[in-house]
């Protein structure tokens, strides 16, 4: 959220910042413009009472009503100095501690200047230069609030999308983005067709492409995973009778080495078949918990015991959960097994209320299994052949069934540790007769 967030910030202070930089360049060409224009009308009246006056100093006649005055104290200096070189000209200035406009020219070796008022060409000015920054504060302040809606409008399309990708970056295959497409058809084009029939685009929406790549990968993704698990559940299905009917087949060889050899990798070879039933069933989602009330610290002593390998349970407080017994065992036989091949003894099984935790003191997970999470027939075991890596994929698939929170991590100390979380308090009473209508 962070991030979509600082994008929505970002694009609204860019196009702030861009009609901000438009408006002062117009602001400024506009005020030239205009200044340049109302100076000039006031230079001009001023000039044109200059040469009046010029014209009526030379008759000796009156000036009338023009302020007009031989070398004026208040004459700014550059103005009589071009007076001086036999030239006429204007400038503002002051007199009488007022803005005026003034304008000179030569007169018998003399200055002759008029002048006009200036302060209301300057409070036009001010008003003129009030009004732009106005205009322009306004412009941007609509600006912004338009970047800024349209800006949240992509934010929130970008966080959805971010969302359903991590959905199913976590195994949330389903999720989907379902962006509606254009009314015109879907494809962004318009109703109306051009020279050849072919119809031209609307417009182009990068995130709504965006989405759509998504929710296409998703459901491509989607298909290749069901085609996988339902050829691999037909291939084990299959392969489920012949090698019944091999171990069959196999009791009636004479006894010695080559009988113990075939009926091992027979059985090994019926246990993955087995295996890859249970993950297709696991998968499809037809599985149902049969949920019984027990004492948690005595079903783990039984799953242990039934192992019949070297393992260690120590209770620290009991529980009694609600947990499908048969499940259970298959977690745990499937944990201590995993710890008696990739492990190293002691193997403990330590209870302390609703939590189970499984551990060896061997090499512990590989980092991959610890962040991906275990992945059929990858093992992370550098001894290759020692197993085909779906006892954890079964564990994680079971413990799902019986909402059992899994993490798998290392010791600070070193050795592989499995925690399980079972759930706590109350079934309902959906929950309850769903459970026993599985019996």
């Amino acid at each position: 959220m962070r991030v979509t967030s600082s994008l929505r910030w970002k694009i609204a202070l860019t196009t702030t910042a861009v009609c901000c930089a438009v408006a002062a360049v117009l602001g400024i060409l506009v005020h030239n413009v205009v200044a340049q224009q109302i100076v000039g009308e006031v230079r001009k009246d001023v000039d044109r009472d200059l040469d009046y006056a010029l014209a009526q100093y030379q008759y000796g006649t009156s000036h009338g009503d023009v302020n007009v005055a031989v070398d004026p104290p208040g004459l700014p200096e550059p103005l009589r100095m071009l007076v001086a070189r036999g030239r006429t000209g204007s400038m503002v200035g002051e007199h009488a501690r007022k803005p005026v406009m003034w304008a000179a020219g030569p007169a018998d070796d003399k200055v002759l200047a008029v002048w006009l008022p200036y302060e209301s060409t300057r409070h036009r000015l001010r008003d003129i230069d009030t009004a732009i920054l106005a205009s322009a504060a306004l412009a941007a302040g609509v600006v912004a609030l338009a970047g800024l809606f349209l800006a949240n409008r992509i934010s929130r399309r970008l966080t959805t999308t971010a969302a359903v990708a991590r959905r199913i970056s976590a195994g949330d295959l389903d999720a989907r983005v379902g962006f509606p497409t254009e009314p015109d058809g879907g494809d962004g084009t318009e109703g109306t067709s051009g020279a050849g029939g072919r119809r031209r685009p609307r417009y182009h929406d990068e995130v709504r492409d965006v989405a759509q790549a998504l929710d296409l990968m998703a459901r491509s993704l989607q298909e290749r995973i069901e085609a996988e698990k339902r050829f691999t559940a037909d291939v084990a299905h299959e392969l489920r009778t012949p090698l019944t009917g091999s171990l069959a087949a196999a009791a009636l060889l004479p006894e010695g080495r080559p009988k113990e050899m075939i009926n091992d990798r027979l059985k090994a070879l019926h246990l993955l078949t087995e295996d890859l039933l249970e993950i297709s069933r696991l998968e499809s989602g037809v599985e149902h918990a049969d949920l019984t009330r027990m004492e948690l610290g005595e079903a783990v002593r039984r799953a242990v015991a039934g192992t019949r390998l070297e393992a260690s349970v120590r209770i620290v407080r009991d529980a009694v959960v609600f947990t499908d017994r048969r499940r259970l065992d298959r977690i745990l036989t499937n944990l201590l097994v995993n710890a008696d091949k990739h492990g190293e003894p002691p193997v403990e099984v330590t209870v302390e209320g609703p939590v189970v935790v499984v551990r060896d003191h061997g090499p512990g997970y590989p980092p991959e299994l610890i962040e991906q999470g275990p992945q059929r027939f990858r093992t992370g075991d550098p001894g290759r052949g020692r197993g085909h890596g779906l006892g954890l994929t079964i564990v994680v698939g079971q413990a799902s069934v019986l909402d059992i929170a899994l993490t798998f991590a290392n010791a600070p100390d070193g050795g592989a540790m499995t925690t399980l979380r079972l759930p706590v308090g109350r079934l309902t009473d959906e929950r309850l007769t769903g459970g026993a209508s599985q019996r």
